[in-house]
């Protein structure tokens, strides 16, 4: 017994030093970042890892010198996008996730092959083709890239995020749906009033995910925008101050902007944190 509580002990101990190591070098990289960011000096390089001066310059010269790169409406941009794609996204996500679980209808099989074997394909392989198309009906220009951002992100709603829902929505036991229709309830009735408020947690983490796609996405967003920096999204904007030309003076203000965009996610994170893990685990107990 003494043998087994030893080994036991010892066993947890391991593993609690690897998931420590794990830890640190998983904060390891983002603890750089922060701490670039309240550097004095300028360039990438530096010969301490803790900065021998700190300072907030660096935040406040990002929102307030806007002449070469506007943060803060780069910002705006992807905030903009993001939120309304998040919306969009999860009504399609939703929707279907809903309908292929709960009604039977002709091609429902087919229909979910076809769409489970297109998840497989990597969705930059039409980046090319969906910009000409957008191109072709006039949505590349001015403000219209937003939109046409907006729409893009919706309608290529992840297919690992609608299987995900839809799975959810078959652990929901359909007697409860019976029971609702026999009094009276129209399938309207039960998804809005008995389907949605059980699947709270699975929308929650639809709503995460539609948002944080769209939030750090460079390549869709950089063949769709262009170089037309008044509509930049901050990935891409982040991006240009690395640029050899702008490093040395903009590298520590990257940092700055790196810190902020990591902001939104974190808090829309920590205020749902409380439905995310029951939404991953597409149970309910009927």
């Amino acid at each position: 017994m003494n043998k087994y509580r030893i080994r036991k002990k010892f066993t947890n101990f391991i593993v609690h030093a690897c998931l420590t190591i794990l830890a640190l070098i998983w904060i390891f990289p983002l603890f750089w970042v922060i701490m670039t960011s309240f550097r004095a000096g300028k360039g990438s390089y530096s010969s301490t890892f803790f900065p021998d001066k700190l300072t907030l310059n660096n935040y406040v010269t990002l929102f307030t010198d806007t002449d070469v790169f506007n943060f803060p409406q780069w910002f705006l941009n992807t905030l903009v996008v993001a939120i309304f794609s998040c919306i969009l996204s999860t009504f399609f996500i939703v929707s279907i996730a809903y309908v292929t679980s709960r009604l039977r209808f002709k091609s429902r099989k087919l229909l979910l092959n076809v769409a489970l074997v297109l998840g497989m394909f990597p969705g930059f392989m039409a980046m090319i083709a969906i910009y000409y198309i957008l191109k072709g009906i006039g949505m590349t220009q001015g403000v219209l890239k937003l939109v046409s951002l907006v729409l893009v992100y919706a309608g290529g709603s992840g297919i690992l995020q609608f299987y995900v829902a839809k799975g959810f929505f078959d652990t929901i036991p359909r007697s409860i749906d019976e029971a609702a229709y026999i009094d009276g309830a129209t399938k309207w009735n039960v998804f809005r009033r008995i389907t949605i408020p059980l699947s709270k947690s699975i929308i929650v983490y639809t709503v995460l995910t539609s948002f944080i796609a769209p939030w750090i996405d460079f390549v869709l967003a950089k063949v769709i925008i262009g170089t037309d920096a008044k509509y930049y999204t901050v990935a891409i904007g982040l991006w240009n101050m690395l640029e050899k030309e702008n490093i040395y003076q903009w590298y520590t203000r990257f940092a700055a902007g790196a810190v902020c965009v990591s902001i939104p996610i974190a808090v829309l994170f920590l205020f749902m944190q409380r439905c995310y893990t029951d939404g991953l685990t597409g149970a309910v107990k009927g």
